[in-house]
């Protein structure tokens, strides 16, 4: 049996071959297993012949449904935290119970395993050196126009999850407020038959989902490339062009004093922004 601590359990996000080993073992052998849906979560049970006792842990639950975890848990009892598929926390139930956790001392453990947004990012083309996770926008378009404006200047890869009926509508609303130009990516059905990764402009995903309704079904993860970089966006397109085709064939510092007397932009900003681009 684990040792008494609580063991936060990534599952399969659709493909059951992606339940790493690991999680089998700790899943068969700690006291219980506290999941967001226990009707879901019985079925991958089944699957994987576990065997261990199921009780309900989700978003409307209790400080009561908490307090009688951590009670098992100080009574020296394992716990496994999952939910519906994932890893649990992202965009999903558990904050509480692992802030409380650790507020009581007990031994928290991640078992690593599926993400969504990771492996969206991971295929996406866009750049993953720095990124946002926004989770679900809000419904409202209001709000959600307001959450939006608060990410338009943020330079990393944002990553939203989206519902398949809102989908479309949550396109257009970007396109209105990032610019139909930004890039952008809708990540469908992530490991299962269906998996879809779509890729353009905003104005171009809008026509291309509009255009299918099987692109508005399933499981979604909508990624947009982050806002140019203030320095990039003080240099013309024209200027950022020629310094890479000079820089291919130039020392940067000698290209970026050419381009300084062909465009008339200083050699300090352009090559500032060539080395922040390689």
């Amino acid at each position: 049996m684990n040792e008494s601590a609580l063991y936060v359990v990534a599952t399969p996000i659709g493909n059951l071959g992606d339940m790493v080993p690991r999680a089998v073992e700790t899943l068969q052998t700690v006291a219980v297993i506290a999941a967001e849906d226990t009707r879901h979560s019985s079925r991958l049970l089944e699957h994987f012949h576990i065997r261990t006792p199921l009780v309900a842990y989700h978003d409307h639950s209790d400080g009561q449904a908490t307090q009688k975890l951590i009670d098992r848990l100080l009574a020296g009892e394992s716990v496994a935290l999952i939910s519906d598929a994932g890893t649990p926390l992202v965009s999903d139930p558990g904050y509480q119970l692992v802030a409380a956790a650790r507020a009581a001392g007990i031994r928290v453990v991640p078992i690593p395993g599926a993400c969504a947004l990771i492996a969206a990012l991971s295929a996406s083309g866009l750049p993953s050196d720095r990124f946002s996770f926004e989770g679900f926008l809000p419904a409202k378009h209001g709000a959600r126009a307001t959450r939006l404006e608060s990410v338009k200047q943020e330079t990393g890869t944002l990553i939203f999850y989206e519902a398949p009926h809102r989908i479309l509508d949550c396109l257009n609303h970007m396109a209105e407020i990032f610019g139909p130009d930004r890039q952008a990516v809708v990540a469908r059905e992530l490991s299962k038959t269906f998996e879809t990764f779509l890729s353009g402009s905003l104005a171009e995903l809008v026509e291309r989902v509009g255009a299918d309704s099987n692109q508005q079904r399933g499981e979604i993860v909508l990624l947009v490339r982050g806002a140019p970089k203030q320095l990039e966006q003080s240099l013309s397109p024209d200027a950022m062009r020629i310094m890479q085709l000079l820089a291919a064939e130039l020392p940067p510092k000698k290209a970026s004093a050419l381009v300084e007397q062909i465009v008339g932009v200083k050699k300090k900003l352009v090559y500032q922004w060539y080395v922040e681009q390689h």
